[in-house]
């Protein structure tokens, strides 16, 4: 009987380290960044669903937030200066990404693979979750920088700047209603947390 090698391919996924031309106080790799980025885009769902009336998928999203980077199981972690750089380098990496995951997808039975296809290429319908996923994934760019900072790292003060204006120039509600209720607890201690649990 043929074995697949999707989901042990999903386990290197803690292999791949992220911010890789920066110093880094703690390492952050690829298998927890996707945890995080699930997590929050379950959050920003579930706060546009309570809060702004909307009808969204908080569990797709969790999926596709979990999902999201995957491809660099096969290409590695590339630098956002390097990957925005200009637009043929964008596009370029853009379909690296996409053929990466195409790959990745042929490790399932054939069976199951149509279920993984819709959260690695979501449908039209979940174009909203989708800008909500990108918007977790700055998020958790966003803490990282928070807690470097807090560790005495100056090397992320441009980046947490810079990732902070992008969050806002997504214009999405419920970014906003995570940065004002939730964001602040990041920089925080943790006796300070736990007197909220106490």
């Amino acid at each position: 009987m043929e074995d697949f090698a999707f989901f042990a391919m999903m386990y290197r996924l803690k292999w791949i380290d992220r911010w890789a031309l920066m110093r880094n106080s703690e390492e952050d790799n690829l298998s927890e960044h996707s945890l995080e980025v699930g997590m929050l885009s379950h959050a920003l769902c579930i706060i546009g669903n309570k809060r702004l009336g909307k009808n969204l998928n908080a569990e797709h999203a969790a999926l596709m937030g979990m999902y999201h980077d995957v491809s660099e199981i096969l290409t590695g972690d590339m630098p956002t200066p390097v990957k925005y750089r200009n637009p043929e380098i964008k596009a370029a990496y853009k379909k690296i990404e996409k053929d990466a995951d195409e790959s990745l997808l042929t490790l399932l039975p054939e069976d199951l693979r149509d279920e993984y296809r819709k959260i690695f290429f979501p449908e039209e319908q979940y174009s909203y979750e989708k800008r909500l996923v990108k918007c977790a994934d700055k998020f958790s760019a966003y803490i990282k920088c928070i807690q470097e900072r807090k560790a005495g790292n100056d090397e992320f003060l441009d980046a947490e700047k810079s990732t902070i204006r992008s969050i806002k120039a997504m214009n999405l509600e419920e970014a906003d209603i995570f940065i004002k209720e939730f964001l602040p607890a990041y920089t925080r201690t943790l006796d300070s947390l736990r007197k909220q649990v106490d």
